[in-house]
């Protein structure tokens, strides 16, 4: 939705959406809404040959994965956890292969654009991280996600098309702040003990993702992330402050692993810092909002 509006004056803008729901919005944007599902390869003989440059946005599907299959067999006593150490290497993203089937039928793509994520790296310690760094994904989710990334980059090298591959921290913008969790006051972990993330104002992410579009060079990866270095819960402290909230109380990483669920867990533990100077030279990206202290500046609640 934010990037519609800042490609139409260039392009014909077409949007593969699955619910019929956003067809009056899109169309207001002045995009033409196609219906069609990336689970359903069968739906996708719409796009076929239909453009010349691809925005792939959608992300891997929900579906339980492999390593949940054989968890919840009858009688399996293994838990999900060991079954994901015995299965790593075997999650497949069904909607990116999909997709390049659909692309592969008719006039192919010059260029194609792909959001994927920075929780392919792992946890890293609190390392600067380059986009050359090793990928180390942690979950059934963010191994599709890399099995997305590998498919783009051989397909596109087999056919000739250039395809960028953006690997977006957290998304932030006005209406996607952690303002619900700093009400019910949900704990963070102690600044000594926590893990650094990253993040992108949305805005800023439509504009990489166009810029990547315009001048992203052959199957490269760039990091769509801003020049902030904040531990999570400072990040949850300096929202608070903008909104005259309580700063969320500190747990030990210990008692936090404890009471946090597997999957928000997997976030918290992971602390890394991406670097972008390869996403601001070759695609000549100036950032609107540098930090996020930079946007709840200009932001009046």
């Amino acid at each position: 939705m934010r990037t519609i509006p800042l490609l139409t004056d260039r392009y014909r803008v077409f949007a593969l959406i699955r619910n019929p729901v956003y067809l009056e919005k899109l169309r207001a944007l002045g995009a033409v809404p196609v219906i069609g599902d990336l689970d359903n390869r069968a739906s996708l003989t719409r796009i076929t040959g239909l453009a010349n440059a691809i925005l792939h946005f959608a992300p891997p599907s929900s579906a339980p994965s492999l390593a949940e299959r054989v968890a919840i067999r009858p009688g399996y006593q293994k838990t999900v956890a060991k079954a994901l150490v015995m299965t790593r290497g075997f999650e497949r993203d069904i909607r990116a292969r999909n997709l390049l089937s659909a692309l592969s039928r008719g006039a192919l793509p010059e260029r194609l654009v792909y959001i994927s994520t920075s929780s392919v790296y792992g946890d890293c310690g609190g390392a600067f991280v380059s986009e050359s760094h090793p990928l180390n994904p942690q979950t059934a989710r963010t191994q599709r996600r890399v099995d997305a990334e590998r498919q783009i980059r051989s397909w596109a090298s087999r056919n000739r098309v250039k395809a960028s591959i953006l690997r977006v921290p957290g998304i932030y913008a006005a209406d996607r702040l952690p303002l619900e969790r700093l009400r019910t006051g949900a704990p963070a972990i102690l600044q000594q003990e926590d893990s650094y993330v990253n993040h992108i104002h949305a805005d800023d992410l439509a504009r990489i993702s166009i810029a990547a579009l315009r001048h992203g060079n052959a199957c490269r990866v760039y990091h769509a992330s801003d020049d902030s270095e904040l531990k999570m819960g400072d990040y949850f402290d300096l929202v608070a402050d903008a909104f005259g909230l309580p700063h969320t109380p500190r747990l030990t990483r210990t008692e936090i692993k404890h009471i946090a669920s597997p999957m928000l867990w997997s976030f918290m533990n992971e602390s890394r810092r991406l670097t972008n100077q390869r996403m601001k030279q070759e695609l000549k990206v100036r950032l609107h909002y540098p930090t996020v202290a930079d946007m709840l500046a200009d932001f009046k609640p």
